[in-house]
């Protein structure tokens, strides 16, 4: 299979080449018909031309290698900005952390004595209510007794 596509692509060129008409690009250097003893001038001119040719590449890797060195400059700022503003942003997002876990190491305290107020304020409304179920008791004998009186008192007089 890879013979018959080498085999096309040779056939394509040949035919590019031999049986197609001539096909001026501006890569190909064109040679002037010259006279036999011009052999020097040729020869010069196609030095200068390959010479032309030469400078314009290197002209051209210069500007290449100018914008990619400003291209690094410029990425290598950009890495940097970003890596200070990662840093800032790192850092602002541990001062909130820390912030935040204080504000709740407080108000975990805080319900930690409100608790404690409750159980308190809890333990003395049973406090209370004892006590007055105690004075209740109290109250009820009292009035038994006074009752007892009344009713002794109404015997001995009636």
């Amino acid at each position: 299979m890879a013979f018959r596509a080498n085999q096309q692509l040779r056939e394509d060129m040949w035919d590019y080449r031999y049986k197609s008409p001539a096909v001026e690009s501006e890569n190909i250097v064109s040679f002037p018909p010259s006279a036999p003893k011009d052999y020097g001038t040729t020869a010069l001119n196609l030095v200068q031309q390959a010479a032309e040719i030469f400078s314009g590449m290197e002209n051209h890797a210069r500007e290449t290698e100018a914008r990619a060195q400003s291209m690094c400059r410029s990425l290598s700022e950009k890495l940097q900005l970003a890596e200070t503003q990662r840093d800032a942003s790192e850092r602002a997002r541990r001062e909130i952390v820390n912030e935040l876990n204080y504000k709740i190491q407080d108000v975990t305290r805080a319900l930690q004595q409100a608790e404690l107020r409750i159980t308190e304020a809890e333990e003395r409304a049973v406090a209370a209510e004892f006590r007055a179920q105690a004075a209740e008791n109290q109250l009820h004998k009292a009035n038994r007794e006074l009752a007892a009186v009344e009713d002794a008192i109404r015997k001995r007089l009636l």
